[in-house]
Formats: C-alpha cells, structure tokens, sequence
C-alpha cells in the first residue's frame, strides 16, 4: 500500500461512514476507492462490507435514543436480516469473479433508482400502513431480500433499506434512518463472519476503513439530524449514478 493508497482509503472511509449514518450510500463511496487502489471487484466489496462495519456501530451508537423506542421492530427483523446476510455472503464466495464485474454497474445504479423513487412511492402506499411499531410481513422479507442484496453487494444496501422501510413503514424518516443503520449493521456483521475466512479481505485496507468510518459514521448521524432529506437523497443519488456510469463504461 502506498501512501497515495492509505489517504484516499481514510478519505472515502471518513466519507462513507458519515454517508452511511445520514442516508445510506456509503459503499457507493469506498468500493470505488478500493478499486482505484487495486483491489479487484470481489476483494474490494468483501474488504469494503468488513472495513465499514465500525461506521454503521457508530452511527449506530449515536442514533442508541431513537433505536431504544423500536425493540420490537428489531427483534421482528433480526432473523431475516442475519439469515440474508448469510445468504448473500455465500452467493459472493460462489460467484465469478467476471460475473460479478459485469453485475456492479447495474446493481449501483438500481440502487440509486430505487432510492429516487422511495418519496413518491412512500406516499402512495402510506395509507396502508399506520403510525406505530407494527411490522407487516412484507417489511420482514423485504429486509431479507434486502439483506441477500446487502452481503452480496455492499454498495447501496442502506439506501435500498431506507427505501423499503420508508415505503412499508409509517415513522418518521429519523427514526427509520436509525433502524436502517442498525440493520445495515447486522446484515454486513453476518455477511463478514462469512468473508473472515474466504482469505480475500485486503485487512490493511479494511482496518484503514474500519478506524475512519467510525469517526464519519458518528459525526454523520450530527449532521443527519439537520440536514434535509431531500437535499441528502438528491446527493447520494448524483454520487451513486455517477460511479455507477463510470464502472459501465470502463
């Protein structure tokens, strides 16, 4: 590792935590570090998902007061998001290494489609579901889809489950901002104890994220708690789309 390496690897982990603890995005932001430091595609997804993990503990840390009101929401996602986080580790470890290439561009990008549409199809479907604790069912598997996506792809998991629980879920967008966090954290902590012993986690690389993702991700939940939902949304969005044009056409 170089120096030029070490630094942009601390930048985009500072970066993708504090992206991460505001809305979800922030491998979008380190798997394209990664790559331009050298590391191919599947290495630089499993060492970003294990480096990042201390971004989503610490965005989890500081978001503790809004977590402590959603118990029950936790405890009715914990089984789908550990066994799709077990799920789609398993499905990286046998998966091509060309296929997986040819698979990143259109996985990014979906996930930034997908997150530009989460306003508009939150508010036709919001009737559905009324203010509370209530978990319906289709918000249970589709975190475990989600989760199956998340260990499989890093990038774009927090904002394809901001948008799922947004849609499926009536709370305030705080609070659903919070859970994400958490369950982002669960899905990569169950898909890492997958990649620990597949002998392809760059653990320089990783350690250098893991150390400046926790800074980002505690001063991004400071930063979540002022800052507009649209104007994060339209960022992360603009962010996403660009990296995903450029990986489709190298």
């Amino acid at each position: 590792m170089t120096p030029a390496e070490a630094l942009l690897t601390a930048g985009a982990g500072l970066v993708a935590g504090a992206v991460n603890a505001v809305a979800g995005g922030g491998t979008l932001i380190a798997f394209p570090a990664l790559l331009a430091a050298g590391l191919n595609p599947v290495a630089a997804n499993i060492t970003s998902s294990v480096g990042l993990l201390a971004g989503y503990l610490g965005g989890s840390v500081a978001y503790r007061a809004e977590l402590a009101e959603q118990r029950d929401r936790i405890r009715a996602f914990l089984i789908p998001a550990v066994v799709g986080g077990v799920v789609g580790a398993m499905l990286l470890l046998v998966t091509p290494e060309s296929t997986f290439r040819s698979l990143v561009p259109y996985l990014v990008l979906t996930s930034c489609a997908l997150l530009a549409v989460q306003p508009r199809l939150a508010r036709l479907l919001r009737g559905a579901h009324p203010q509370g604790d209530g978990v319906p069912i289709a918000a249970r598997l589709g975190v475990g889809v989600a989760a199956i996506y998340g260990s499989y792809f890093g990038a774009g998991l927090g904002v394809l489950l901001l948008a799922l629980l947004g849609i499926l879920i009536a709370d305030t967008l705080q609070r659903l901002n919070a859970l994400k966090g958490l369950l982002s954290l669960l899905v990569n902590l169950t898909g890492v104890a997958v990649f620990v012993v597949s002998g392809q986690v760059a653990w320089l690389f990783a350690l250098i994220l893991a150390v400046t993702a926790y800074v980002g991700g505690t001063l991004g939940v400071g930063v979540a708690r002022r800052l507009p939902a649209s104007v994060l949304r339209a960022a992360v969005i603009a962010f996403g789309t660009i990296v995903g044009i450029i990986l489709l056409v190298r």
